[in-house]
């Protein structure tokens, strides 16, 4: 009974914050005359005239088609390929090494490498974004495929349950844990990418859009862009939390005695 007054004074206590800085910034640059910090109204103004109108489809729609592109490219190649060298000892020897090694390379280092290979465009945009999703799941995924209680192995052993059902049954719901948490981090070096890679070689996008403002000079602009890249993450972090995050772990809030 008391499960809804709880959430909702969570939910009270999660927006203070946010209103709060949202009245403050109001207050604080209404009476800006700087070139660099417009009044908020301004940058408001601008944000729909320049996102609802026509930069939605020019600029909006190729950002989010290669953002859910990669991503979801990565993760699957990631999930993938990380249950299989998470289960199998010898692939872990082979492509242990090599792993490591790639993994702690920056992405946004790669850049010119994919410019070469893949030339300035959606395909480029796509790849950066895959190469640095794959992995972050791909390692969560090994540790999640890892961690499997010897148990439950020996008595799928025993029992001979084939393979694909143990994969599914088994070693994947064992695994989500860990997988979901890379994945959601994942999602924020997506749209790090994302803006990276459109604002070093592009000529469409919300990245590429942003630093043209502020090479212009046009900073109301470049705000209204980088309100838009925050509005982007919120959203894109909540779908993900409610879509996936929540259905696909509502056991482990059940048995951990939370409710968030």
């Amino acid at each position: 009974m008391s499960s809804a007054p709880r959430r909702l004074r969570a939910i009270v206590w999660e927006l203070i914050l946010p209103v709060v800085l949202f009245v403050g910034w109001w207050g604080w640059s209404s009476a800006s005359t700087s070139m660099y910090f417009a009044p908020l109204p301004k940058i408001l103004s601008a944000f729909v005239h320049t996102w609802l109108g026509a930069g939605f489809n020019e600029n909006v729609v190729p950002s989010l088609r290669n953002f859910i592109v990669g991503f979801l490219l990565g993760s699957f190649i990631g999930i993938i390929t990380g249950v299989a060298i998470g289960r199998v000892r010898w692939l872990r020897w082979l492509f242990g090494p090599i792993t490591e090694y790639l993994r702690a390379l920056p992405a946004p280092a790669m850049l010119p490498f994919f410019i070469l290979i893949l030339g300035i465009g959606a395909q480029m945009q796509i790849g950066i974004i895959i190469f640095g999703v794959v992995f972050v799941v791909l390692l969560n995924a090994v540790d999640g495929a890892r961690s499997i209680e010897p148990t439950l192995d020996d008595v799928c052993t025993v029992y001979r349950i084939p393979l694909r059902y143990r994969i599914m049954r088994v070693i994947l719901p064992a695994a989500t844990p860990q997988i979901i948490a890379g994945l959601r981090t994942g999602l924020s070096l997506a749209i790090v990418l994302m803006v990276v890679s459109e604002m070093v070689a592009a000529t469409r996008g919300i990245g590429f859009f942003t630093l043209q403002a502020q090479q212009n000079f046009d900073f109301v602009n470049m705000w209204s862009g980088m309100l838009l890249l925050a509005l982007i993450g919120v959203l894109v972090n909540l779908l993900f939390v409610w879509l996936i995050e929540r259905p696909m772990l509502f056991w482990q809030r059940g048995v951990s005695g939370t409710d968030r």
